[in-house]
């Protein structure tokens, strides 16, 4: 798909219009349309008035055969005071969703930025261009590789014409880049993500993490099982000892940013299909399971979109990436696992597996750099869906200013997040009988059960400034987010926002 930045002059000529409109709302305020030819623009008005209600997901449109004009469609948006930023950043996909649907190639449309008490603060072209931009191509990601392909094709939109005035397509076009670059990284997350179990193990995870480094502006390292031996990171030994697929640790270390800044570190969870181990996943919950690498592979995409972006910041991350399997050798409730950090994990359930690695990976990251920030992404407990639903993932830091500040970079990267505690309260519910942490609640383990997981993976920050981001929430779409089934991608762009922050948090 191109995005191309159009002059309002130029968009007019093109087959296929989009034009937005709120209840109620003016046309003449649409500039786009001030610049239709007078018979065009008589009859749509006409049209806006007497027939189009401009409810929200209402469409029409108006024919024209004649002329270099074909076809202008109305998009309806509803009311304009309920309108918010969020519903901002769908449009573009709604557009794309709607023109795959009616087999349109091609399409021009104005850059829509809302109204002005909805917007972000930091609003401008530029930025709203990148999310256009970045919105769109996400809509035309289709996970097609293992279907066979329709006799007429898939659906596609090959061109987006974005109007503007002439004076902002210089500014407008930068926006559409930087959009574009971090969209892809979005999809390849996705593919990554969707990719089944069989074909995405912890070797390939790691053969795609060098893959997306390729530009060669990022150091990638995979660790071993004897190396990861001779630094007793018993977490991610333990829990891959039930796979034939050995574990990897994969390292990227992408150092652009001042010599002398602290990096920020981002751990990503690499289980490549999760069983739930010896206590094995009931068969409802073990379909999309190849999923649980989510977090890896946001941490490798978007650290991708940082490089390609060039962004002047240092960013470390670390993927432990395994496979959760039941076996003869698979590690077992009540064994004891000796950490990279020397703290020692009581298992008390298999299937809370991904603490378990984490705990290695968040050790050793910030032993070895040291950083401003350790933040880990991890799709690690489906307490966190039943406590926000569909739209948000979940935040954890003692750190409040740190807290508004992700919840602030979730709102304007579009991976929206929201708090919730990490208070010292909740430790004692997960110390070891054994082991010094129990990697589940021993008294009530239907209770807390997000908090807890973020309360065991803080244990082993090292005192570092740390944050949690559980995606599980988000790991896939649903219907309102107009993007297809299966992977949402969540994380890339939250990563890319903070390291556009970072300096500042």
């Amino acid at each position: 798909m191109k995005i191309i930045p159009l002059s309002y002059q130029d968009a007019v000529r093109k087959k296929n219009i989009f034009v937005p409109l709120f209840k109620k709302e003016n046309l003449a305020g649409q500039e786009i349309f001030l610049h239709l030819p007078a018979t065009v623009k008589t009859t749509v008005a006409k049209l806006a008035k007497e027939e189009f209600k401009a409810e929200e997901g209402e469409t029409k449109s108006v024919w024209f055969p004649s002329g270099s004009i074909r076809r202008v469609r109305l998009f309806g948006l509803g009311e304009k005071a309920k309108w918010n930023v969020r519903r901002t950043q769908v449009l573009a996909r709604n557009f794309v969703r709607y023109a795959k649907g009616e087999r349109i190639d091609e399409f021009a449309t104005i850059l829509f930025r809302g109204p002005s008490d909805a917007r972000r603060n930091s609003s401008n072209i530029k930025d709203d261009a990148a999310h256009f931009a970045m919105n769109a191509l996400m809509a035309d990601f289709e996970f097609n590789q293992y279907r066979q392909k329709p006799k007429d094709g898939w659906p596609e939109v090959k061109t987006i014409y974005l109007a503007a005035d002439k004076k902002d397509l210089a500014e407008m076009g930068t926006g559409i880049r930087a959009g574009v670059i971090i969209g892809k990284e979005v999809n390849a997350c996705r593919y990554l993500a969707n990719t089944p179990g069989g074909d995405m193990t912890p070797a390939v995870l790691a053969k795609a993490a060098r893959d997306a480094s390729a530009n060669k502006k990022i150091r990638v390292r995979v660790m071993e099982e004897k190396e990861m031996k001779r630094l007793r990171m018993g977490g991610i030994l333990g829990v891959a000892a039930g796979s034939d697929e050995k574990p990897k640790l994969i390292i990227l270390e992408y150092l652009a940013g001042p010599k002398n800044q602290k990096p920020l570190v981002i751990a990503g969870k690499g289980v490549t299909f999760d069983s739930g181990g010896l206590n094995v996943k009931p068969h409802p919950h073990m379909y999309e399971m190849h999923m649980d690498m989510s977090g890896g592979g946001a941490v490798i995409h978007g650290i991708a979109a940082i490089s390609r972006l060039n962004l002047a910041v240092n960013v470390i991350g670390i993927i432990p990436a395994v496979e959760n399997m039941p076996s003869g050798s698979s590690y077992r409730p009540g064994d004891l696992l000796k950490t990279h950090s020397g703290k020692v994990i009581e298992i008390l359930n298999t299937d809370a597996e991904g603490r378990v690695i984490l705990a290695d990976a968040l050790s050793y990251g910030a032993k070895k750099y040291k950083p401003g920030l350790l933040i880990d992404f991890a799709t690690l407990t489906g307490a966190a869906h039943v406590a926000l639903g569909n739209h948000c993932s979940a935040i954890f830091t003692q750190d409040e200013k740190l807290q508004q500040r992700l919840v602030d970079i979730g709102n304007a990267s579009g991976d929206y997040v929201w708090p919730m505690p990490l208070w010292d309260e909740y430790l004692p519910e997960i110390k070891g009988s054994f082991g010094d942490i129990a990697n589940d609640s021993a008294g009530n383990s239907r209770v807390g059960g997000a908090i807890h997981g973020a309360k065991f993976l803080e244990q082993f920050a090292e005192g570092t400034r740390f944050a949690h981001v559980d995606i599980a929430p988000r790991m896939t779409t649903i219907e309102s987010d107009m993007l297809a089934k299966g992977a949402s991608g969540v994380g890339v762009r939250f990563i890319v926002e903070l390291a556009k922050q970072y300096e500042k948090l």
